[in-house]
């Protein structure tokens, strides 16, 4: 199904600099990694989530999705919203809204109980960057096209990226 699995840089894809990664060279399945850079994610000024201690999901043409551990996130900000979704590598995601929205739009997701090799992500979080505010480093993040990608785009990610119309078989 995948024309892409991070074997091969597509002739299209941007040439990484030095200090930067492609996202043509992650694998498919995507690959978990450790990261210590500082995380926090905000909504209007308050801070809902920060850490230093998260997980970077690496897959195939998508900027990273940045979890956080639960420890590290501000639960009375959030509330469970309506759905769940499948991904065929993780599992079953559950969403989460901010507690002040009525309309219970989605800003986060998390899998309480993940796929066997991605068992590291029960007990975390991740937030789409095109519905809080989220950074890397002090750095703000910019969002994956699509309204259903959840990756964050920072200046050290080079794409193109997955989510724009046309790219569905990336």
């Amino acid at each position: 199904m995948w024309l892409y699995r991070g074997q091969r840089r597509p002739p299209f894809a941007e040439e990484p600099l030095a200090h930067q990664e492609s996202v043509w060279d992650y694998p498919r399945p995507p690959l978990v990694r450790g990261c210590s850079r500082l995380v926090v994610v905000s909504s209007v000024g308050s801070v809902l989530a920060r850490s230093k201690q998260t997980y970077r999901v690496l897959e195939t043409a998508s900027p990273p999705g940045f979890y956080i551990p639960e420890k590290d996130v501000d639960w009375e900000q959030l509330a469970t919203a309506p759905g769940s979704s499948l991904c065929e590598w993780k599992g079953v995601a559950q969403y989460w809204s901010l507690s002040s929205d009525p309309r219970r739009v989605p800003v986060g997701w998390s899998y309480d109980n993940p796929n066997p090799g991605f068992k590291m992500l029960r007990d975390y979080i991740s937030f789409y960057p095109g519905r809080v505010d989220c950074y890397a480093e002090g750095e703000k993040v910019r969002p994956q096209n699509g309204y259903f990608y959840g990756g964050w785009i920072t200046d050290d990610v080079v794409g193109p990226f997955k989510g724009s119309p046309g790219t569905e078989h990336w």
